[in-house]
């Protein structure tokens, strides 16, 4: 059997911050970006892959992070064959003395992060790591083609107070 390699290539991060005298102390910015995720190819038809990626956001209040939800965001391989897609978030603090949010289960790519995540800024604490995580599998029944499979995933994270 053929074996398929599972890549996620990019996450794109997104960062806005509204401008104004009232925000100039605010802080918002991803410390570069995740790494690529790569995942140990597939044996066999029922296997899980799973891979990981970790950055950092730097921030000086509440923020929350969506995804874009797109077909973008689905492993796609060969002859436009996908495979069973999904992401979780976690942070290396969780909003209670140390700024974080709570970890999002395993959720499918086009339903990920929606709602938002929020992560909760603890005062003194101004940076929280971020870790992207990956799931991947054959849909049941079908036998997808060997090769490798790309997606690119966009994570936004948006201001919403001190």
């Amino acid at each position: 059997m053929s074996r398929k390699a599972c890549w996620l290539l990019a996450v794109a991060l997104v960062g806005g911050l509204a401008s104004s005298a009232a925000h100039a102390q605010e802080t918002m910015q991803w410390v570069g970006g995740f790494p690529a995720i790569a995942m140990a190819p597939m044996a066999t038809r029922t296997q899980i892959c799973t891979g990981s990626s970790t950055t950092t956001l730097l921030l000086t209040g509440d923020a929350e992070i969506s995804a874009d939800n797109s077909a973008a965001a689905q492993l796609t391989g060969p002859g436009g064959d996908t495979l069973i897609t999904e992401y979780s978030l976690a942070f290396d603090g969780d909003g209670h003395g140390a700024t974080g949010g709570p970890a999002t289960g395993y959720t499918a790519y086009d339903s990920f992060l929606d709602p938002a995540v929020e992560i909760t800024h603890a005062p003194g604490d101004d940076d929280v790591n971020v870790t992207l995580y990956v799931r991947a599998q054959t849909p049941t029944g079908d036998v997808a083609n060997a090769g490798d499979y790309t997606a690119a995933a966009t994570l936004t994270v948006t201001w919403i107070g001190p």
